[in-house]
């Protein structure tokens, strides 16, 4: 029996069973387009979301940042014929591999890691889906399906491993009941996810806890029975501002998530290799929140085997929270002051992204100019004006570089099981990253669960359309929307991949990271499964 695999399902089916559903013609994705849909179970690979297409179809926002892969159909007790199962769940057990990977650990094989906990999140949710598969193809007669060596027993396992895994078999199997509207199965399984779950229990449980409500919001959505109090519309939106501003509990996940402080140093150091030699350097920041970037900026220009800086101007762009930016400046002239380096911080505050412009920047010519954007773009995946009015105004100032790290993960497919798969794996890894960084009594990690964590969750299970705010894509489709633009990927530089392994190695829980390369760009992960990825683009 193949395993499970979160990225390249391909299951010939046939709906004839005793439901008599025929599969439609066609269906409708967030645009309101429909599409021709096939009686196939198909999930894409991150190449199969743009390289199927050739690059004329991309003629909007909508074609290149939604996938258009016929959704999940209802299999259980309804397939006569399994017939080469392969892909979606044919890699969920195994270790992710790159052609080129910069660094290994452990973690990378299921049964290897010799932690407490023996198996890592995202190894629990592999064999999760493992026994999920079992549980659905039980039911085909007359099929024979060779058995995974993992798929007769799970004796290798403790007890509460087992447990875990099963609560993942579960969780899928209501998620799968969900996709085929059966509301009231669904829920009877999410009865036993809620009774063997909770928000303070092992980072599995937590998991499926936040999962859990999220399903049963989307069975309430789509029933009638609306469970959500309150302007649903202001509070995603109001997760998105959060999510993108400097507080207490942002700068505590900065300073315990490795991954996160990797991210930053390497990326920093692709501005200072696109700037080195200049003596008035300019950086544009897409999102500065608490401003640690900029200090980081501040260090490694001044450390240069030959200083030729004179002046260091950050320029941070932003539609809300201006106190808050106003403050992050005012710390970054503090820090620039006791390093005696001449610096000078402006902000370019608009009420929509529409309105920005070049001459909010207040360029001077003698500038080396670069452009800085960590986590800065998802938030006008959906905003399709926004985003290529943003790309205009960068493309006609022409920076030196423009780094970009976003989450490597797509969680912004119109179907829903596709959704619900990619983001299960990506929130388990940062579950998992959670329990190992943070204590649990720590007001922030809670924090970060119910508020960022939990709601990030919500939206991506329990909405649909414009509700839907968390919108994360990989970085191929990146690629396509910036060559639209003229901007071509540049090769990283050993002193920026040097950075990403010595901060892994100097900092708590940093042997956890893992690093692969996907052309030239940098996949950092945790403990192999993708957390974010970190690009550096020029304009050619």
């Amino acid at each position: 029996m193949a395993p499970f695999n979160r990225h390249s399902y391909d299951v010939e089916i046939q709906e004839i069973g005793s439901f008599g559903k025929l599969p439609r013609l066609s269906q409708e994705d967030d645009t309101g387009n429909k599409s021709e849909a096939t009686n196939r179970l198909c999930f894409p690979t991150a190449n199969d979301q743009v390289g199927q297409q050739p690059l004329k179809a991309f003629h909007n926002l909508d074609a290149l940042f939604l996938d258009t892969t016929p959704p999940l159909r209802s299999y259980e007790h309804q397939m006569q014929e399994l017939a080469n199962i392969e892909s979606q769940y044919s890699e969920l057990i195994k270790p992710h591999t790159n052609p080129k990977r910069t660094k290994t650990t452990s973690h990378d094989v299921v049964r290897n890691e010799v932690s407490e906990r023996k198996l890592s999140t995202d190894a629990v949710i592999r064999l999760g889906g493992e026994k999920f598969i079992q549980s659905c193809s039980s039911s085909i007669n007359d099929i024979s399906i060779p058995s995974h060596p993992y798929s007769t027993s799970f004796s290798g396992f403790s007890i509460q491993e087992t447990k875990d895994i099963e609560l993942i078999q579960n969780l899928l199997l209501s998620a799968e009941k969900v996709s085929n509207q059966k509301f009231e199965r669904s829920s009877k399984l999410l009865d036993w996810c809620d009774a063997s779950s909770s928000n303070s229990g092992n980072p599995i449980q937590r998991l499926v806890h936040y999962f859990s409500k999220a399903l049963r919001e989307k069975i309430a959505n789509e029933t009638g029975r609306i469970s959500f109090h309150g302007p649903r519309k202001n509070h995603v939106d109001d997760l998105a501002k959060r999510m993108l501003s400097a507080n207490p509990t942002t700068v505590s996940i900065y300073q315990k998530l490795p991954f996160f402080q990797v991210g930053q140093f390497s990326g920093v150091q692709a501005l200072v290799d696109a700037v080195v030699g200049a003596t008035k350097v300019h950086v544009i920041d897409l999102s500065i929140k608490q401003g640690v970037q900029g200090t980081i900026l501040m260090q490694a220009l001044i450390s240069q085997p030959i200083c030729t800086i004179e002046h260091l101007k950050i320029t941070a762009v932003g539609t809300n929270y201006k106190e808050k930016i106003e403050q992050a400046g005012d710390w970054l002239k503090s820090f620039a002051e006791s390093i005696n380096l001449s610096f000078s911080f402006n902000v370019a505050m608009v009420e929509d992204m529409l309105m920005f412009n070049e001459n909010l920047l207040e360029l001077d010519p003698e500038e080396a100019l670069a452009i800085y954007s960590s986590y800065g773009l998802w938030g006008m995946i959906g905003q399709q004006g926004r985003l290529e009015s943003l790309m205009k105004v960068i493309k006609n100032i022409n920076p030196r570089v423009m780094v970009v790290s976003e989450a490597a993960v797509n969680l912004n497919s119109p179907k829903f099981v596709n959704r619900f798969i990619e983001s299960l794996f990506y929130f388990g890894a940062l579950f998992d990253a959670l329990e190992d960084c943070m204590d649990r009594e720590d007001e922030n990690r809670a924090i970060t669960e119910s508020v960022y964590m939990g709601n990030g969750i919500r939206s991506i299970v329990a909405t649909e359309g414009a509700e839907r705010v968390i919108r994360n894509v990989h970085i191929n489709v990146w690629r396509k929307f910036f060559a639209r633009f003229g901007m071509k990927e540049t090769e990283l530089s050993m002193s920026s991949l040097y950075q990403a392994n010595l901060v892994a190695e100097k900092i708590c829980c940093g042997s956890s990271c893992t690093f692969d390369m996907d052309g030239n760009c940098l996949i950092i992960g945790w403990k192999g499964a993708p957390i974010q990825f970190l690009s550096a683009w020029k304009f050619s």
